[in-house]
């Protein structure tokens, strides 16, 4: 057994020999250099922890929740469990460096999800098949589906630990949750995850909790700005590269940005493997280098973001009037002396949406002591987690902050 040391459960137990070498392997540890909540350290200073966290912590978790099931009369063999805990570890493994940002820029057609599923059969190629129950389970495709819901759903104790991580190390205390409460109050019923009626105050915390991290946190306004500059420099980086104009970049990094990849081109398990050859320092050493090249434009978005000059970005329900969005373009073109078209580079619109509770997906359901079962939008006597079941759309208009009008 590996004792390992997590600053929000104390001490953790690696459960299985086959989840150590796991843990071990190169594509896993990849994951401690790949920040957790991508660009957020520019606005919350101490989010430097790492996916290779959150997945150990998600781990845990899994773990607990398995023995509350099983406390309660469930039946789960040990080679479920492992399977459980496999599924878990491995579920965020195909995220690349500032991983929504690269997905946007660099690949097409796949998302991180995608790629996780592939990295998991690669994986299990190498393990004699010793991760095929895991990944049945990860692509819920299992007999016992509450073992997925577990996995992912909308009270997953993946969700359950980034709240509370995020929370920590961000030091928004408004993300904090009573996860260990929820996993407690853990039920299955025909196979399904629900939660037992004396969770409810929990459950609605961990709805609120997940809608204000998301303003906050994941969708704060700056951090939204940070990342489109990373956007729009790998973009223009990519679009010299392909056009033949020199680009510094660490190997793995060049063949993405000199070669167009989409989902059909990583059946290929070369591009898989250069893709696991990637992490936030390929993605920033290019920046830091690309804030001194000949071209305008990339230049300049590399220098903004190495030196935290943010573009400037407000927020409103309606889209934003396109006449001002074509002066604010003009007024870029004129400054740094490029092209129209180019200035789409740094005048920026689109729409972000926070949706902390869908149950068109999936549904959190509470289990009375009667034996039925309610929604908790339904069951809550707080008309705030009803309106939480209904999406939230806000439109951004982003613009440098250097530029004078």
């Amino acid at each position: 057994m590996k004792i390992l040391n997590d600053p929000i459960y104390g001490f953790i137990t690696v459960p299985h020999t086959r989840v150590l070498a796991l843990i071990d392997h190169p594509w896993f540890q990849r994951l401690r250099y790949i920040k957790q909540l991508g660009l957020s350290h520019l606005v919350y200073p101490g989010a430097l922890h790492t996916r290779f966290h959150h997945a150990l912590g998600a781990m845990h978790l899994m773990g607990t929740a398995i023995d509350v099931l099983r406390s309660k009369g469930h039946t789960i063999t040990d080679e479920e469990a492992l399977g459980a805990a496999i599924a878990i570890l491995l579920h965020d493994i195909g995220h690349g460096p500032f991983s929504h940002a690269l997905e946007h820029s660099l690949v097409d057609g796949i998302n991180h999800e995608g790629i996780s599923a592939m990295v998991m059969d690669r994986l299990n190629d190498e393990f004699g098949g010793g991760l095929e129950l895991g990944i049945r389970i990860f692509r819920d495709q299992y007999p016992k589906r509450f073992l997925h819901q577990l996995v992912s759903s909308q009270l997953d104790v993946d969700r359950i630990d980034y709240l509370n991580r995020d929370s920590f190390y961000t030091g928004v205390s408004e993300g904090v949750i009573g996860g260990e409460r929820i996993i407690t109050m853990l039920q299955v019923v025909n196979d399904r995850l629900v939660v037992e009626e004396k969770a409810i105050y929990s459950i609605e915390k961990f709805l609120v909790a997940r809608r204000l991290m998301y303003w906050q946190v994941y969708l704060h306004k700056t951090v939204v700005a940070c990342e489109m500059m990373l956007v729009e420099a790998l973009r223009r980086a990519k679009e010299l590269a392909l056009g033949g104009t020199p680009v510094f970049a660490s190997p793995a990094l060049s063949r993405f940005l000199t070669v167009n990849h989409d989902r059909a081109s990583f059946s290929d398990p070369k591009v898989l493997n250069d893709f696991l050859k990637l992490d936030d320092h390929d993605v920033m050493g290019a920046v830091k280098v690309w804030a001194t090249h000949p071209d305008n434009v990339l230049s300049k978005l590399s220098n903004d973001l190495v030196e935290r000059h943010n573009l400037r970005i407000r927020l409103q329900n309606e889209p934003w009037d396109r006449p001002r969005v074509a002066d604010l373009k003009k007024s870029v073109a004129a400054q740094l002396r490029i092209d129209l078209a180019d200035a789409d580079h740094f005048v920026l619109t689109g729409s972000i949406v926070n949706n902390a509770y869908d149950p068109s997906k999936d549904r959190i359901e509470l289990l009375h002591k009667d034996g039925s079962l309610r929604d908790i939008a339904q069951a809550s006597d707080n008309l705030g987690i009803a309106a939480l079941s209904r999406p939230v759309e806000k439109f951004y208009l982003a613009w440098p902050r250097w530029l004078v009008q």
